[in-house]
């Protein structure tokens, strides 16, 4: 199988599906990829991954409305790319990937309609998510959805919600996401009881080390962290250290509500190099997702990888494939107070279990590894062959490509 992925930009997590699913279809993946948009050291990693192809296009340009780290539906990005078109339509392939509806997508539906392509969504968005969606986004994606041959859904939610568009279940492949949780886990297993104990002393941790990593922004609920955390620390003094790993534009508020309250247990690291962060997850025995909007924050399976139980908001879109309350982590919700002390409680009093709890993090997240993931877009792309099949050929011929 050949499969064209248009994709205008990805971080890390992306180039080890990439490299996977890459290698399973004997070099058959091209990617299609903005070179500006895409950071840096990613372009070399994705580079360095699957070599010619992966074909970087640069001279974009963009009509941007709204607040980029805002709100979901909050912020347009109209692009245009010259020769994407032509590079899209120029690649042979036996399915092509779109990345969600818009942005570079619609050159994939012409492949669609041009070229009769199979034509597969890569999707991650919720209804949570979608609360605010504008009318007219619906109606779009939902006109979209006549081409589409087959969805690539990140977990349960999504498919919920793209079954609410008019996608059809038997149409729907599950798990295209990953974070890159096997090189997490060699990282973090290299860390040996020594340099960790070395790293809890650097970072002045005292007993329980609960850890957040993310953009510091309104949507990602860290300033109901914070003043969670005031609260808890009031009930219960010196008995954990919280740990967030980050740059954004709270971090000036986070570090005022932190001395007005005379904390001296929150340590506010910065922003952290992707390739460092194992470090950073092998000093923690816990970590939380207080998130309250995310399509599936990544840093969750990253976090289980390396062995943590999680404490994890239910707006994170990925929780129900994830976390088993009570098993490897715990449920809460954001926006309730007394709820989210008292998982911090709970965490802090189930120190001696929270190994334990993140070894069934490590086993649970093996079902979300990237050559899963590209079994999964491989699955998603078979539909999608044999749904554009029976279309054109009718209902008996579909069967031919379902067969093992």
């Amino acid at each position: 199988m050949r499969i064209l992925w248009v994709n205008p930009s990805f971080l890390d997590y992306r180039v080890p599906v990439y490299d996977a699913l890459n290698r399973m279809l004997d070099g058959g993946l091209r990617v299609v990829y903005s070179k500006e948009r895409t950071p840096p050291r990613v372009v070399r990693k994705v580079e360095e991954a699957l070599g010619g192809n992966a074909i970087g296009l640069t001279g974009e340009h963009r009509l941007e409305l709204g607040e980029k780290q805002a709100w979901a539906n909050s912020f347009i990005r109209i692009p245009y790319q010259p020769g994407l078109m032509r590079t899209v339509l120029g690649i042979e392939a036996d399915a092509v990937i779109g990345e969600g509806f818009f942005q570079w997508t619609p050159a994939a539906l012409m492949k669609k309609l041009v070229q009769k392509t199979p034509l597969a969504i890569a999707y991650e968005r919720t209804a949570h998510t979608e609360r605010r969606c504008p009318p007219w986004r619906t109606v779009y994606r939902r006109q979209v959805l006549k081409f589409v041959d087959a969805m690539l859904c990140s977990g349960e939610q999504c498919s919920r919600y793209s079954q609410s568009l008019g996608m059809p279940p038997d149409r729907i492949a599950l798990g295209h996401m990953s974070a890159d949780t096997e090189g997490l886990r060699v990282r973090c297993s290299g860390i040996g009881p020594d340099l960790r104990a070395a790293i809890r002393k650097h970072l002045r941790v005292e007993g329980v080390a609960i850890l957040f990593i993310g953009r510091l922004v309104e949507l990602k609920g860290v300033r109901r962290l914070m003043e969670s955390w005031i609260r808890f620390e009031q009930a219960c003094p010196g008995t954990a250290t919280l740990l967030i790993a980050g740059g954004g534009p709270f971090r000036p508020q986070l570090e005022t509500m932190a001395a007005e309250a005379g904390l001296g247990n929150v340590r506010l690291l910065g922003h952290v190099d992707y390739d460092d962060l194992a470090a950073v997850y092998a000093a923690a025995d816990a970590f939380i997702m207080p998130t309250l909007e995310d399509n599936g924050a990544l840093v969750v399976p990253e976090a289980m990888a390396c062995g943590l139980p999680i404490i994890c908001s239910k707006y994170n879109g990925m929780h129900e494939d994830l976390i088993r309350d009570g098993d490897n982590g715990w449920i809460f919700d954001p926006h309730d107070p007394e709820d989210f002390v008292d998982r911090l409680r709970v965490c802090v009093a189930s120190a001696s279990r929270l190994p334990e709890m993140g070894s069934r993090s490590v086993e649970i997240v093996q079902r979300h590894t990237p050559l899963r993931a590209a079994e999964s877009v491989i699955d998603g792309c078979r539909m999608a062959i044999s749904h554009a099949y029976r279309r054109q050929r009718g209902p008996q011929a579909g069967q031919l490509l379902t067969r093992p």
